[in-house]
């Protein structure tokens, strides 16, 4: 099982969502990670299937392959402009990590991303995920 709480903040104002899903714990290497997960129609990416991939505490990627795909880089300290689609559409938004806490072990943990979002430089948000499995 998997436990994900989302908290996104522009301004001032935050709002949070948590979903609970089953999926899947890979370790890849000695400190890396692959969770996987189908989304579901509460998450709006219904039919697509989530990969989160994540090496150390210095870098992790979100994948979203099916109906809505996207590709975003989380590394800290470095800015990436990366791929993100909707069931609306697609665009290209620069992604900044703040930190990354990779607390994972073969049998689960934890795992917490803070990083802000911008479209052409212009800010967007500030979000942090923390997956517990």
């Amino acid at each position: 099982m998997i436990k994900i709480t989302s908290i996104q903040t522009v301004d001032k104002d935050s709002s949070k969502t948590e979903l609970i899903t089953s999926g899947d714990l890979e370790q890849i290497e000695e400190d890396g990670y692959r969770i996987t997960y189908d989304e579901s129609k509460a998450t709006g990416f219904e039919g697509s299937k989530t990969i989160v991939t994540v090496k150390g505490d210095r870098w992790a990627s979100i994948d979203r392959v099916g109906k809505a795909s996207s590709n975003l880089i989380i590394e800290k300290d470095t800015k990436h402009h990366c791929h993100y689609g909707t069931p609306f559409g697609d665009f290209v938004v620069g992604i900044y990590a703040h930190a990354i806490v990779n607390e994972l072990t073969p049998d689960g943990g934890n795992l917490y991303l803070k990083y802000t979002i911008d479209i052409n430089s212009s800010y967007i948000s500030d979000n942090e995920i923390l997956l517990v499995i």
